[in-house]
């Protein structure tokens, strides 16, 4: 089992998933619509990881929309067809783009309770009166509980502004982590935090990439280990809650799988979105590109967090309307309670 150590070394496993490339014969493909559909049905069915994890029979959908196909189709046509297609994958990462529209999966959040309000929590909970530094939002709530939004990791958060964050918060019984609609980012922030909440190296997950085009050619996985912050830094050692919703996706779904399985944490409020994959970018012969999960990333116990991470046991809850409308968070009060007790 291969261990790595900083997550810049992740783009370099990323980078080997695709190197295979050049070991087998690679079909050219016309720019025309057929051309444009096999390419893109290619790509996916040669370097896409999660065929197994989304229960899709690849074959079969080149079946039903090839049939779709037709050499007089206009651009806007062509489009709406390949889109749907990806479609079928069930996943967040997944996205055709062309100078006039972008492709992408809702329904991975959109049939769910959005469960969040950050107008309620500035207002309800702060009278708008916070702290707000490198896309964190922070201050105290009652009974002497620290709080911190952060709404995304594509926000870089820096050592210093951690330290000041965590200091200023330091008198607090306990800690409210809220990534709540946090659509993810780099997952160099993710380390970035972790590192405040863990005293020793720990195995946070393992990344396993394509090793040749056949559904199943995977590499063995290489284990991730976080290390601590340097000395000198803030670190937290007391009760930590993490707030989630359908909303937490890629880079925070990857958050909350590592801070769920560290001694102390616990996850409330609603299943994450998912998105696990390491997402790479290709092109079709007419320009547009396509996106896609290239890599799987498992956490620490083996297992695929791609269809979310669900809250520690016992603390699965969603926001209640009359709670809402009364001027309450209801996960953040389940959250409150916990730590109370």
């Amino acid at each position: 089992m291969r261990t790595i150590t900083h997550i810049t070394a992740l783009i370099s496993a990323l980078a080997l998933s695709l190197g295979f490339a050049s070991c087998h014969k690679i079909e050219e493909h016309a720019n025309d619509p057929r051309g444009n559909f096999e390419a893109l049905w290619s790509i996916l069915d040669e370097h896409y990881c999660f065929f197994k994890e989304k229960g899709v029979d690849w074959g079969q959908v080149h079946e039903k929309y090839a049939r779709r196909i037709g050499n007089e189709m206009t651009s806007d046509e062509l489009f709406v067809v390949c889109a749907e297609m990806l479609d079928e994958l069930r996943d967040g990462h997944v996205n055709l783009s062309a100078p006039f529209n972008t492709s992408y999966y809702r329904k991975w959040w959109s049939d769910y309770p959005q469960n969040f309000s950050k107008r309620l929590i500035e207002e309800s909970y702060f009278n708008f009166n916070y702290r707000q530094s490198s896309g964190m939002m922070y201050g105290f709530l009652d009974n002497n509980i620290g709080y911190i939004y952060y709404e995304s990791f594509s926000a870089t958060v820096g050592e210093g502004n951690l330290d000041y964050a965590l200091n200023f918060l330091a008198p607090a019984r306990g800690l409210i982590i809220d990534i709540r609609d946090n659509g993810g980012g780099s997952l160099t922030n993710v380390e970035t935090f972790v590192a405040r909440f863990i005293d020793r190296p720990t195995l946070v997950g393992y990344i396993s990439h394509k090793t040749g085009p056949g559904h199943e050619e995977f590499s063995e996985p290489y284990a991730i280990t976080y290390k601590p912050a340097e000395p000198g830094r803030v670190r937290w050692a007391k009760p930590i809650i993490v707030l989630t919703n359908r909303s937490t996706f890629s880079a925070a779904n990857n958050f909350a799988s590592v801070m769920k399985l560290l001694p102390g944490v616990r996850i409330v409020g609603a299943t994450t979105g998912g998105g696990s994959g390491m997402p790479y970018s290709s092109e079709i012969p007419c320009g547009w590109s396509v996106r896609f999960s290239a890599c799987s990333m498992l956490d620490a116990n083996g297992n695929s967090t791609e269809n979310g991470v669900e809250p520690t046991e016992g603390c699965a809850v969603d926001m209640n309307t009359q709670d809402a409308l009364n001027g309450k968070d209801t996960i953040l009060e389940k959250a409150i309670e916990l730590l109370n007790n």
